[in-house]
C-alpha cells in the first residue's frame, strides 16, 4: 500500500510498470503486488533482459515505471545513446536501489525527463523502507535536486530511522555525524528464525541494526557511507568505497567502477579500484589519481586501478565485491609497504 502514495513510488492504475529486477529477488515478493493492487500495467521481460531488449519494451509497451540496479540502467543509458536515442518515450521515472545511485546517472536520465527515484531496502524491512522524494519547500534549482536524489531518501510513513555510534549512543542528525542506521516499522522484522526477538546482537531495544553506515541531515534524508563490511579500513582511518565509486564513475571517461579494500601488510587494507572505460576512450592511472586529488585526501587515492572490460557482477547486477576481493586478496604480498 505504502508504494501507491505520492512521496514514495506513486504507483497506480495509468502506470505500465516494467520488472526488471529478477522474479527470484526482491520483485518476487513486491512492486508485482503492489502493482497488481492498484491496476498497473505489468510488463515482464524474460529471463535474460539485455540493454536493447529493455530499451524497446520502454518504448514500444509505453512503460512509465521501472526498477533496477545502478549499473542495468547505466548500461541501458549508453545502449541508448549508441543509437542516438534522444528520449525513453513515455518514462517518467526509475526506481533505483541495490547499490549508490552515481550522480552521473542522475543528471542524465533527469536531462531526458526520467526521475530516478533512490530506494533502500533489505530483506529485513522486505524491500523498500526510504526513498528520495524532494519535500515541496526544498524544491528549487536542479543542483539541489540532484544533490538530494543522491542520498537514499526519507523513511516511508509507518517506518523510523535513527543512526548509532559502536557503543549504541543516538548521534546528532546534522548530515555530519557517521553511524549505522538503525530502523523500526510496520514491516521491519523483530526475530531472526530461531533467534529471540529483538536479540541484542541485532537489534538496540526495538530498533534493527542495518550494518549500513549512514548520515542523516536536519531534514532527515539519510545518506548511506558504506556497508560496513565494505569500509575499507586503512592506517586506522575509514575510507568509503561509495564515495570513491561515486566519484570515478563521474569521469567522463568512466563507464563503470567499483572500490575494493586489499590486504595489506603495514596499513590493513588499501583501495583498489575495478575500472571500464567507455567503448573509444582512453584513461591512465595518473590522470585518475589527479582527478580524485582534487576530492579526497592523499590516503583515499586507491593504490591501484586496474582496466578491465567488465566488472564481475552478482546475478541480480551488482557489483560482486565478495568475488573481487577474493580476485586481488594477495596483490601487496611482497611489495613495497611504504607511505600510500
Amino acid at each position: 500500500m505504502a508504494t501507491g502514495l505520492a512521496d514514495t513510488y506513486a504507483l497506480s492504475e495509468s502506470d505500465t510498470v516494467l520488472h526488471v529486477v529478477p522474479m527470484y529477488h526482491i520483485s518476487s515478493w513486491f512492486i508485482p503486488y503492489a502493482a497488481t493492487l492498484f491496476g498497473s500495467k505489468q510488463v515482464f521481460p524474460g529471463p535474460h533482459p539485455t540493454p536493447k531488449r529493455i530499451l524497446e519494451i520502454i518504448l514500444d509497451e509505453g512503460v512509465t515505471v521501472s526498477d533496477g540496479v545502478p549499473t542495468v540502467w547505466l548500461d541501458v543509458l549508453n545502449h541508448a545513446r549508441s543509437l542516438n536515442v534522444k528520449g525513453f518515450g513515455r518514462l517518467q521515472r526509475l526506481i533505483v536501489g541495490g547499490s549508490a545511485v552515481p550522480e552521473a546517472l542522475i543528471r542524465s536520465y533527469r536531462e531526458l525527463g526520467v526521475e530516478i527515484i533512490h530506494a533502500w531496502g533489505m530483506t529485513e524491512t522486505y524491500d523498500s523502507a526510504i526513498a528520495t522524494y524532494i519535500k515541496s519547500y526544498l524544491r528549487g534549482s536542479s543542483e539541489d535536486e540532484v544533490r538530494l536524489r543522491k542520498k537514499q531518501g526519507l523513511p516511508f510513513p509507518c517506518i523510523e530511522v535513527d543512526l548509532i555510534d559502536e557503543t549504541g549512543r543516538r548521534l546528532p542528525w546534522d548530515g555530519k555525524a557517521v553511524g549505522e542506521l538503525i530502523i523500526r516499522g510496520a514491516w521491519v522484522i523483530d526475530s531472526y528464525y530461531g533467534k529471540p526477538a529483538y536479540d541484542r546482537e541485532n537489534f538496540v531495544d526495538d530498533w534493527f541494526r542495518t550494518g549500513d553506515v549512514v548520515t542523516i541531515d536536519p531534514e532527515g534524508y539519510v545518506e548511506i557511507v558504506d556497508r560496513l563490511k565494505d569500509l575499507i579500513r586503512s592506517g586506522g582511518e575509514w575510507i568509503s568505497s561509495v564515495e570513491l565509486e561515486n566519484a570515478i564513475m563521474g569521469h567522463p571517461a568512466v563507464r563503470e567502477a567499483t572500490v575494493v579494500g586489499v590486504k595489506h601488510p603495514r596499513w590493513g587494507e588499501r583501495p583498489v579500484a575495478l575500472v571500464a572505460l567507455k567503448e573509444g576512450q582512453t584513461l591512465s592511472k595518473q590522470e585518475l589519481v589527479d582527478y580524485l586529488s582534487r576530492k579526497f585526501p592523499k590516503f583515499w587515492i586507491p593504490d591501484e586501478f586496474i582496466f578491465v572490460e567488465s566488472i564481475p557482477k552478482t546475478s541480480v547486477g551488482k557489483f560482486d565485491k565478495k568475488h573481487i576481493r577474493k580476485m586481488f586478496e594477495n596483490l601487496f604480498s611482497g611489495r613495497d609497504t611504504g607511505q600510500p
